[in-house]
């Protein structure tokens, strides 16, 4: 218990508002070198601070076992969103009030991974090889985060055998849930062209807005599917719509939108995007869609068996399987290996007075140290 509030604790008192730099990855290499694990910290990104672009820092940290042993893989991220105002205590000055640690990033995720770096020191070195993938981009853009660190693992023939990611999955209690997918993230920006003109005369300009109006209508109508065993249905939101207009008395030369749409193994973001763009093409528009992720299923077996066994030793629940939610580097991750997310409960994630019980951080680092030893052990 001393150890795994100690770490936690250490990294919550480090800002890293995404991209995360600097101090918590001290905090990180800190924890891990003692354990005997080679830590590599790398930048990758040349932008200004602000852009996609900006640099963003990683950190890889192996312990190797006896030649020939399995490879289990930690990951996660350190950096987090903006803490805002209105706290109660300090966002970087880690509190305890009550049976609780308050904090930014107490859930997500900096409190799994202080578990995680507990739990290694209970699997012994000759168990097999043990690693660490930590990003300080997962919030933000996510463009040079964990995909930096695949590529370093496999320019470094590093390839784990199995991976659990700690985002915070539980919902009512620790361990009700863990996910073993994710559907895919596509975001679409639709635009739609018209002549300016004046509104008395309409017969000289062309209103894009109707046609817009047409296509969101159609698009809003869209059944994409009816979900599948393990995935919801797939569904699509209108998230803006944008007239650039600063005159009453003047037709728009342009009429804009975006769409974001969350879709299961039913579908790729290929299909979708060719689908919306001809609709759009029908309404005299375009289509500029951006693929964040596409859906992913690590099908229930071995692996989930052995961390519903380990969650249920522990607290009694048996975990729900479950494909629910928005995206994770889990999405880049299952390319490498078979991916599971299991972590602390999430109602305070991204909150204000973020916080996590205190027994729950115990709990968590004794399970990530069963399922690593189960894992090594397959």
């Amino acid at each position: 218990m001393t150890q795994v509030l100690e770490f936690a604790k250490r990294l919550m008192a480090a800002p890293s508002v995404t991209p995360a730099t600097g101090t918590v990855f001290d905090e990180m290499e800190a924890m891990l070198a003692p354990l005997g694990f080679q830590v590599t910290r790398f930048t990758r990104g040349e932008g200004e601070r602000g852009t996609p672009e900006e640099p963003v820092e990683n950190l890889f940290a192996i312990r190797h076992g006896p030649a020939g042993s399995r490879h289990f893989a930690f990951a996660g991220h350190l950096d987090v969103v903006p803490p805002g105002g209105g706290w109660t205590s300090a966002a970087f000055a880690p509190e305890i009030r009550g049976d609780l640690l308050y904090g930014r990033g107490a859930v997500d995720m900096k409190g799994a991974i202080a578990c995680m770096a507990d739990a290694a020191a209970a699997v012994p070195q000759d168990a097999g090889t043990l690693s660490f993938i930590i990003t300080g981009d997962e919030e933000g853009p996510a463009l040079h985060g964990t995909r930096a660190l695949i590529d370093f693992m496999q320019e470094q023939g590093h390839r784990p055998d199995l991976c659990l990611v700690g985002e915070p999955t539980s919902v009512d209690r620790l361990g009700d849930m863990m996910k073993i997918g994710r559907r895919g993230s596509l975001n679409i920006w639709l635009e739609v062209e018209g002549t300016q003109g004046h509104v008395a005369y309409p017969h000289l300009a062309d209103n894009p807005i109707p046609r817009l109006i047409a296509m969101l209508a159609e698009l809003d109508a869209l059944v994409l599917d009816e979900g599948t065993d393990w995935f919801q249905p797939s569904n699509l939101e209108i998230t803006e719509i944008d007239i650039p207009n600063n005159a009453h008395n003047v037709i728009p030369a342009m009429a804009k939108a975006r769409i974001s749409i969350r879709f299961n193994d039913t579908h790729s973001g290929a299909s979708l995007s060719e689908a919306i763009g001809a609709i759009a093409a029908r309404h005299g528009g375009t289509a500029l869609p951006i693929i964040s992720g596409e859906p992913f299923l690590t099908q229930p077996g071995v692996f989930s068996d052995i961390l519903a066994q380990a969650i249920e030793t522990e607290t009694g629940v048996v975990p729900e399987p479950s494909t629910t939610g928005g995206t994770s580097d889990a999405r880049f991750l299952r390319d490498v290996c078979p991916v599971i997310e299991f972590g602390l409960v999430n109602a305070t994630m991204h909150k204000r007075d973020e916080a996590v019980a205190i027994d729950d951080l115990s709990a968590l680092s004794r399970i990530y140290a069963a399922v690593a030893r189960a894992a090594l052990d397959v």
